[in-house]
């Protein structure tokens, strides 16, 4: 039984646990979203510390745990710091982040989501037009994961959104008041 993986993942959020570890949710190219435990990584010495921010592309590796996949090496692929640098960016990025952790069931692999959160957090860095490019990520993120049609219009993303996940998306109200 193969008990360590390597993957590439986009840290969707980030959690403290315990005295010096951290519990990532991340969602991986080959995995997934899935649930792991960064030991240690809240101690000023930790070296993966500054690899798993919110909404960095990671290079990792992970062990089997019995309830959480321990983190055990980790490599920042893309910090983005076109978006960190701007703080309407930053919202819009923390707003993706959260969609795709509300939309998406723990170990649900789906590439081609993968590749349009990458796509989407290239580009968001290069945009001036943050409302239209975060409508229109719900969007291609509705109809990848078979929430609504192709080719059918949507007026109203955000509304959609909240009812598909049931309950109101904390990060709207700030991406929504910075970009309007």
């Amino acid at each position: 039984m193969i008990r360590t993986y390597t993957s590439e993942a986009i840290v969707l959020a980030r959690r403290n646990y315990s005295e010096t570890d951290r519990i990532l949710s991340v969602y991986s190219k080959d995995k997934g979203k899935i649930a792991l435990i960064a030991k240690g990584v809240r101690r000023t010495t930790s070296k993966k510390r500054g690899s798993i921010e919110v909404f960095s592309r990671i290079k990792f590796s992970a062990a089997k745990g019995k309830s959480l996949d321990i983190l055990t090496e980790v490599v920042s692929i893309e910090n983005y710091p076109r978006i960190r640098n701007n703080l309407k960016k930053v919202a819009v990025a923390y707003f993706i982040m959260e969609s795709i952790g509300r939309l998406t069931a723990e170990g649900e692999k789906n590439y081609e989501l993968y590749r349009l959160l990458v796509q989407n957090l290239k580009s968001l860095g290069k945009t001036g037009r943050l409302k239209m490019f975060r409508e229109r990520f719900i969007y291609d993120a509705l109809i990848i994961l078979g929430f609504w049609p192709k080719n059918r219009p949507l007026h109203n993303p955000d509304e959609v959104l909240e009812e598909i996940v049931e309950r109101e998306m904390s990060t709207k109200r700030v991406g929504k008041r910075l970009i309007s």
